[in-house]
């Protein structure tokens, strides 16, 4: 394996060319790493499988294969129950790790609310710079009312007003009930 250390000068004075051959030269490097990396990977699953598996023997009649399937297939369910309870423990554990992040965030106060510039503007030109300039909005809202005109009635003033009427007419009432009950 070949070692490439440039100081700065050196990088200044390079011709293109040269810069050129050196960064293929880094390529071929990196490209051998990784094969050798997936070398190692290869031969450290072959030894692991080696270690937990045992060897399958398939001496033996159609039933004892079979028995040997449903064997498998339950090692595959409980297996997958087991990847589906890490895999929700997991997403669990990842959601508590945001929260708590954004807690840790909140009280070390790192968002300043910034300082906002008075600005005068007329409701008109607040509603115009949201909409666009497209639409035309007037916030003249009084103009978009209908009138509506009170009538007074005379009739409940003097219904109202003369308090004599309304006890006599109680009185009579009155009479009525005192004359039923008897």
């Amino acid at each position: 394996m070949t070692l490439i250390v440039l100081t700065l000068s050196d990088r200044k004075k390079m011709s293109s060319s040269r810069k050129h051959h050196l960064k293929s030269l880094m390529l071929q490097i990196a490209q051998e790493l990784i094969a050798e990396e997936e070398a190692q990977s290869l031969e450290d699953r072959k030894q692991y499988m080696s270690e937990n598996i045992t060897p399958l023997q398939l001496t033996g009649s159609i039933a004892e294969l079979q028995d040997l399937c449903k064997k498998m297939h339950q090692k595959i369910d409980v297996i997958d129950e087991e990847r589906y309870d890490l895999g929700s423990k997991v997403g669990k554990s990842d959601k508590e790790i945001e929260d708590l992040q954004i807690k840790v965030q909140d009280l070390k106060g790192k968002f300043k609310k910034p300082v906002l510039k008075k600005v005068c503007m007329s409701a008109d030109a607040m509603l115009q710079a949201l909409l666009g300039s497209k639409h035309k909005v007037s916030m003249d809202l009084r103009s978009n009312l209908k009138q509506v005109k009170k009538e007074v009635k005379e009739e409940d003033k003097d219904a109202v007003g003369d308090w004599r009427k309304n006890i006599e007419d109680k009185s009579d009432r009155k009479k009525m009930f005192e004359t039923t009950k008897e």
